[in-house]
């Protein structure tokens, strides 16, 4: 009886790691330096998320209730240049100095550049999008809303 409740947690467990893994690869993250790179090659908007992949709510709801929806993720790697700067490890200096530019105080922060890295704002308040919790049906309209902004410049 313990072997069989032993072997109904491995599985439970060994699936949640695999559901984990297989969130993580559904959104391609680049590098910022490959990112920046590639987005001036493809002529593509960046999302640039500063972030921690475990212990933040904020974090953790993007990552679980956002990046993991298949409609937002197809969006992402299809019309943005994705890229994941891991504030829980030491920043290049160009990481650091992107974050510094915009004030983010080692802190989490979603930006959208354009493909000459500069910050896409919102046409009526002139803000950046600072991500706190945004429900995927608000997010995916955002990132339409930020393709068109930058094709319309």
């Amino acid at each position: 009886m313990k072997t069989k409740i032993l072997i109904t947690i491995f599985l439970v467990m060994s699936f949640n790691a695999w559901a984990e893994e297989r969130y993580a690869e559904k959104v391609k993250w680049l590098s910022l330096k490959e990112g920046m790179e590639r987005a001036k090659v493809e002529k593509k908007p960046m999302l640039v998320d500063f972030a921690v992949a475990k212990g933040c709510p904020r974090c953790e709801f993007l990552q679980k209730n956002v990046y993991s929806k298949d409609e937002i993720a197809r969006k992402i790697n299809s019309d943005f240049v994705p890229i994941f700067i891991d504030l829980s490890k030491k920043l290049l200096p160009e990481e650091k100095a992107l974050g510094e530019k915009y004030d983010f105080k080692n802190d989490c922060l979603l930006l959208f550049l354009d493909y000459n890295g500069k910050v896409i704002k919102e046409p009526d308040t002139g803000q950046m999008c600072f991500a706190d919790k945004i429900e995927p049906d608000v997010f995916i309209r955002y990132l339409d809303s930020v393709k068109n902004r930058m094709f319309k410049k």
